[in-house]
């Protein structure tokens, strides 16, 4: 009877230490302050790929960027490269956050995979790839497009024309990267949206702008809205690359979006990961190549 009561009693002491341990308040992430500058991580560098910077004629401020250069850039000096333009997740934005896809890039060329391509690795601004006025220097797609772009071209060997420019991303980045050509397909030609928050667009989209109480948009400016406006423009030749896990949380409003797609007639391709999460890493671990050969073989016509 005394064993059975005290392992009775031991079970509920553990019971009660696992549910303070659980009723304890958990720790908020703290986000760091937004800078347009960062610090490339030791960790995170990788032969080919430096951090550089450039100044911003609008803001008056510098503006980092990583750079990924192929072996080729050094070993045949006259020739040309394509771009394909990064756009990272997470808000607020940082050129670091997604640089350590440059490793998969760098594997794959280093070992003549895929035909060599210049990666540039974008910060996006305070509200990550979007113009946002209403913070102080918020304007993120511009300083990309109208400020990082030419000035890539001017620094660097690169085929500076639509032709030559791939886009890609990933989360918030996946959104950036569908808004942005439907946005600019005179710019790119091969682009790749990934994981994006199709759902948060539509929302955007429906309710004249509003992400959130706190986070208003101008109208028409989304996903939805400018894919509309997209199939009104005499330029819509642009190659479209969806990707996306089966175990990530935007997975479902990634198949609504293509089929968002398919009721514009927009024609495109899809890379399903099955068993990846919300993680471009599980992708790129799977199916990275198909992507990367997608831009290759698109860019190097």
């Amino acid at each position: 009877m005394l064993k059975k009561l005290f392992i009775i009693g031991l079970s509920l002491f553990f019971l009660n230490s696992l549910a303070a341990q659980n009723n304890k308040p958990r720790k908020k992430k703290v986000i760091p302050p937004f800078k347009w500058v960062n610090t490339l991580p030791e960790n995170r560098k990788v032969p080919g790929l430096e951090h550089s910077t450039f100044k911003s004629s609008s803001m008056g401020i510098d503006v980092g960027y990583c750079i990924y250069l192929p072996p080729q850039y050094k070993s045949e000096e006259s020739k040309k490269f394509p771009v394909v333009y990064y756009l990272h997740g997470g808000r607020p934005g940082s050129e670091i956050k997604s640089v350590r896809m440059a490793s998969y890039v760098h594997k794959a060329m280093s070992k003549n995979e895929v035909k060599p391509m210049i990666y540039v690795f974008v910060n996006g601004g305070p509200v990550s790839h979007y113009n946002y006025p209403q913070k102080e220097n918020g304007l993120g797609e511009d300083v990309f497009i109208k400020e990082l772009i030419p000035h890539i071209d001017s620094k660097y060997r690169t085929v500076a024309d639509k032709k030559g420019r791939g886009l890609e991303g990933f989360s918030q980045g996946g959104r950036g990267t569908a808004r942005i050509m439907f946005k600019h397909p005179h710019l790119f030609y091969s682009c790749s949206p990934g994981g994006g928050g199709f759902a948060t667009e539509k929302r955007i989209s429906e309710s004249g702008g509003r992400e959130s109480e706190k986070l208003i948009f101008a109208e028409g400016y989304n996903a939805y809205d400018l894919a509309r406006a997209f199939k009104k423009k005499d330029d819509q030749n642009i190659k479209i690359l969806f990707h996306v896990g089966t175990k990530g949380f935007n997975y479902q409003n990634n198949l609504e979006y293509m089929k968002f797609m398919d009721s514009l007639e927009i024609s495109y391709g899809k890379v399903i990961v099955d068993g990846a999460e919300h993680s471009a890493a599980q992708i790129y671990d799977k199916k990275g190549l198909e992507i990367m050969k997608f831009h290759s073989e698109n860019l190097h016509k």
